[in-house]
């Protein structure tokens, strides 16, 4: 029963799981994504976990769990765990506890982002809510699950992803996973899965990963996008002689904007759940070639995404 279940669990350690998230903390200097300047090493995450789960794994003869550690990219691993159930087919699985993390400017903090620090019942750094805490939180469960060995109908699958935070580098993670087949089973049954990286198809999914402290029962999925701009390099003193692309790509963007909110107003449904905010089309990043400040350059580009 769920009863004993629970029993046999027992409390979350939380002395383990401070601990473990305190190491993982620790790498998110080196798993930020950000290519082309920043490629996170996720390998530096799946050896802790695999340090915390591997007395209990099958290879080792000393535990139940069997653990899989799935490279498309040099130290950029996946890592599926499994504890096996007793009825065959039936199947629960955590999907998408993604080991990189969105970049972090120490001077733009109050305290060390690259290390975890307490402050009463608050835990700071990089990663502790995206999604570095629930890396440690999921492999905690595992953890429990090896050491306890309760009698589950269920097999238990926990997939560690690489890759979420920047989609630029494909192969790398749940899109390599999910095209080598390597999560076909876990259509049978529900997932606890972070949606915007991992295609549920008719599958019942459950949010595991949410960027806050509060229960997440909903968000938007994200589509990046580019927007390329040609223009007439030119002297800016001689302006009428240049083309623009800055200006070009300010006036596509207005225009495109204007379109996508008149297609995607906000949904009445928002206020009902609580929606933060309506659908989105913003930009986020702008580069050019470079040159000086009074040369008008030959093109630009835009990225953003929609939520």
């Amino acid at each position: 029963s769920a009863e004993s279940v629970k029993a046999s669990l027992g409390e979350l350690n939380k002395e383990s799981f401070v601990t473990l998230l305190s190491k993982l903390i620790g790498e998110s200097k080196y798993v930020q994504n950000n290519p082309p300047e920043l490629i996170p090493e996720e390998d530096r995450i799946v050896g802790h976990v695999l340090r915390l789960l591997q007395p209990f794994s099958a290879a080792s003869g000393s535990g139940p769990l069997e653990i899989k550690h799935v490279s498309y990219k040099p130290n950029r691993g996946n890592l599926i765990v499994e504890y096996p159930g007793t009825e065959p087919g039936k199947i629960l699985s955590f999907v998408g506890m993604h080991m990189d993390v969105v970049t972090a400017n120490p001077t733009d903090w109050d305290f060390d982002p690259f290390s975890l620090s307490i402050e009463g019942e608050k835990l700071r750094g990089r990663g502790t809510t995206d999604c570095l805490g629930h890396v440690a939180l999921v492999a905690e469960l595992m953890k429990r699950l090896g050491e306890t060995r309760p009698k589950l109908k269920s097999t238990v699958v926990a997939v560690f992803i690489a890759s979420e935070e920047n989609s630029s580098i494909p192969g790398v993670g749940v899109d390599a996973l999910v095209k080598e087949g390597l999560l076909d089973k876990l259509k049978h049954g529900p997932l606890y899965v972070l949606i915007d990286s991992f295609f549920c198809g008719s599958l019942l999914g459950f949010w595991i990963d949410t960027a806050d402290k509060q229960p997440c029962i909903g968000t938007g999925g994200m589509i990046p996008w580019k927007l390329h701009v040609s223009g007439k390099l030119f002297h800016s003193g001689l302006a009428h002689k240049a083309i623009n692309p800055l200006e070009l790509a300010m006036e596509a963007l207005k225009e495109i904007q204007v379109r996508f909110y008149k297609d995607f107003p906000p949904h009445p449904s928002e206020q009902v759940y609580g929606f933060a905010t309506p659908s989105t089309m913003k930009p986020t990043q702008w580069s050019y070639p470079g040159g000086g400040i009074n040369q008008i350059p030959a093109e630009c580009r835009v990225c953003g995404d929609v939520r």
